[in-house]
C-alpha cells in the first residue's frame, strides 16, 4: 500500500491519527484475514462506538458475543494507546496465558505492518509474549496466578474471556490497586453464568453501583447476520451454548443445576406477590389459602450467624405451586411464630422443618405451641410418620434431615419437577438463588458467596409431596375404601315404625354407629 503524501500531509496524518483511533485504525491498520491474508481494518458501527467509549471511560466491561472481532479492535485501541502515549505500561490477562499471548500477538502484528511514516514509535524490546516501543510504552501477556502486575502501575489492563478466568475475584483485589494513578481497564468475555466476577461487575455496573460502563453485543449487532445465519449457526447447538456464545445471556449460560431452557421457563414465570407482609414485610403471597386445598409448608432454619436466612415455602399440592414464601432474619421465638401462624393460615397444613443444627430449636417450640401436624420420620430410614404417631413413637424425629445421602435425592427430586414443569415458581428471590446453584466438584451447591436455602427447602418440599405424602395417600386411600366396607356391612331398611329395626330417625340416631367408628378411626382420615 503507497502513501503518496508531503511531508506536511504526513504530519497532518499523525496529528489526526493522534486524535482518533478510529481514523487510525480504518485508514492504516491491517490485521491478518484467514482466507484473504493481510487486509485494511475496516471497522462496523459497532466497533466504531466500542473505540469511543474506550476514550470516554476509564472501565469498559463488554458483554458480548462470539465472533465479533472484538478481541481484534481492542488490539487496534492498544497499538494506538501506545504509539501515540508515552510510558504506557499495558497488560493482558485471560482465561487461558495463550489466549492473553495471541492477543498481544495481534498488537504486534498491527504495529508491525503500519506504514513506516505512521511508526512514530518503533519496537525496540520484542519477547514472545510481551514487546516495548522506544517511546517506553510496553504490553505484556500476563497470568492469572500469582503476582502477576501487582507490582507496577498500569495504564491499560485488558481482561479477555473474564467470565471464564477462575480466581478472578482475588486476582482483580490485587490488580485494582495498580490503575489508581488514572489506569484504563477492558474486561471482555461471553457470560459464563452467573455469580462469577464478570457477571457480578457487570450487574452492579448498569445498577451504577461502581465504575465500570456496560457495553452489550449480541449476535446481531453484526451488518452481515440475519435469522438465516442465526438458524444455521445453532442447528447443532444446546440452549446453553446459543445463550452462552450468542445471546448475552447470563441467566441460562454457565453450569447450573437446572437446565438453561428450565431457568428460561422459571423466569417467564416470575411475578410480584399479591400481599407482602409480616413483620417484616417478607411474607410473600401469591395466593390465599383455598378451603378444601390441601398444603405443605417446608422450612429451614437459619443457623443464627448473621449470614444466612430462615426461609419457608408453602405449597399447594394438587398443582404444586408455590402459593407463599418467606426469608428473613427473625429470632428462633419470633421464627417458630411466624411458622406456627403461617401453617394455621394454610389450614394447619403439614409443617416440615429441616432439623439440622439449630432447626431442633424451632421445632420443640413448635411442640410447646401445640401445632398439631409437624412432619416426623423414623431415625435412618427417612420413613415418613404422621404426627399424632411420631409424638409417641421412640423411632421417630421430628423433622427432615438433609444429610449426604437425603441431599443429592431431594435436588434430583426438585430438578425433575422444575424439568417435567410440575411445579410453578413466580418468586425473583427463588430465581435468583437458582441462578447460582451449580455443580461443583460434581456436587450441587450455591456458588462461593451465595446462598441456596430457598432452594433446598423446595427440594425438601418437592421430595416430601413426591414419597411420603404420595405413599401415605395411598393408604389412607386403602383405609378408607376398608372403613367403608366395614360401615356398609351393617345395613338398616328404612321404616316408619317406631320400634322396628330400621325405623327412619334422626340424624344422630339413625348414623350413631357409623359416627362411633368415624370417630374410632379418625387418624384414617388424616392428611
Amino acid at each position: 500500500m503507497g502513501y503518496k503524501l508531503s511531508k506536511k500531509e504526513k504530519v497532518n496524518e499523525i496529528i489526526r491519527c493522534g486524535k482518533s483511533p478510529q481514523y487510525f485504525i480504518d485508514n492504516y491498520c491491517r490485521i491478518s484475514h484467514p482466507m484473504h491474508g493481510l487486509i485494511p481494518f475496516k471497522t462496523y458501527d459497532y466497533q466504531k462506538d466500542l473505540l469511543k467509549d474506550f476514550n470516554d471511560y476509564r472501565f469498559n466491561i463488554i458483554l458480548k458475543a462470539r465472533q465479533l472481532g472484538i478481541s481484534t479492535i481492542s488490539a487496534g485501541y492498544i497499538v494506538w494507546f501506545m504509539m501515540f502515549h508515552r510510558d504506557k505500561n499495558i497488560l493482558v490477562i485471560a482465561t487461558k496465558f495463550q489466549t492473553a499471548a495471541n492477543l498481544v500477538k495481534k498488537v504486534k502484528s498491527i504495529t508491525n505492518n503500519l506504514p513506516d511514516f505512521i511508526k512514530i514509535a518503533k519496537i525496540s524490546v520484542d519477547n514472545r509474549t510481551a514487546f516495548e516501543l522506544n517511546n517506553g510504552s510496553q504490553i505484556k501477556a500476563g497470568t492469572t496466578s500469582g503476582d502477576a502486575g501487582r507490582s507496577e502501575a498500569l495504564s491499560l489492563l485488558v481482561i479477555d474471556e473474564a467470565a471464564h478466568v477462575d480466581g478472578l475475584e482475588e486476582l482483580w483485589t490485587g490488580l485494582y490497586p495498580t490503575l489508581s494513578t488514572g489506569g484504563r481497564c477492558i474486561a471482555l468475555s461471553t457470560p459464563n453464568g452467573v455469580g462469577n466476577w464478570f457477571h457480578k461487575t457487570y450487574v452492579d455496573a448498569e445498577a451504577e453501583e461502581n465504575d465500570f460502563h456496560t457495553i452489550n453485543l449480541p449476535w446481531d449487532v453484526h451488518p452481515d447476520r440475519d435469522q438465516e445465519w442465526f438458524e444455521k449457526e445453532t442447528k447443532n447447538m444446546s440452549r446453553r451454548q446459543i445463550a452462552q456464545e450468542l445471546e448475552c445471556n447470563f441467566n441460562t449460560s454457565g453450569d447450573t443445576v437446572i437446565h438453561p431452557d428450565d431457568m428460561q421457563w422459571i423466569f417467564e414465570n416470575q411475578k410480584d406477590p399479591v400481599y407482602r407482609t409480616g413483620w417484616d414485610r417478607n411474607f410473600w403471597i401469591w395466593e390465599k389459602y383455598i378451603e378444601g386445598a390441601s398444603y405443605l409448608l417446608v422450612a429451614d432454619v437459619a443457623r443464627g450467624d448473621g449470614k444466612d436466612s430462615s426461609v419457608f415455602h408453602v405449597l399447594r399440592l394438587d398443582n404444586m405451586s408455590v402459593v407463599a414464601e418467606y426469608q428473613g432474619k427473625p429470632s428462633l421465638d419470633l421464627y417458630s411464630q411466624i411458622l406456627f401462624d403461617a401453617g394455621k393460615e394454610y389450614g394447619d397444613c403439614l409443617l416440615v422443618v429441616e432439623n439440622n443444627g439449630i432447626g431442633i430449636s424451632v421445632l420443640e417450640k413448635l411442640k410447646d405451641l401445640s401445632y398439631p401436624n409437624l412432619y416426623y420420620s423414623i431415625k435412618g430410614t427417612h420413613e415418613f410418620v404422621e404426627s399424632y404417631k411420631g409424638a409417641y413413637d421412640d423411632r421417630a424425629v421430628p423433622g427432615f434431615t438433609t444429610s449426604t445421602k437425603t441431599r443429592p435425592l431431594i435436588v434430583a427430586k426438585l430438578e425433575e419437577f422444575i424439568r417435567n414443569k410440575l411445579i410453578t415458581i413466580h418468586s425473583t428471590r427463588l430465581f435468583h438463588e437458582l441462578k447460582t446453584f451449580i455443580w461443583h466438584n460434581g456436587k450441587p451447591q450455591a456458588m462461593r458467596s451465595y446462598h441456596d436455602d430457598l432452594v433446598m427447602a423446595l427440594a425438601i418440599g418437592c421430595w416430601v409431596r413426591d414419597t411420603a405424602l404420595q405413599v401415605n395417600k395411598t393408604e389412607i386411600e386403602y383405609k378408607k375404601a376398608m372403613l367403608g366396607g366395614i360401615m356398609k356391612t351393617d345395613t338398616t331398611m328404612n321404616t316408619q315404625i317406631k320400634g322396628q329395626e330400621g325405623y327412619a330417625q334422626s340424624f344422630h340416631q339413625k348414623y350413631e354407629k357409623e359416627i362411633k367408628q368415624t370417630k374410632e378411626f379418625f387418624w384414617i382420615y388424616k392428611g
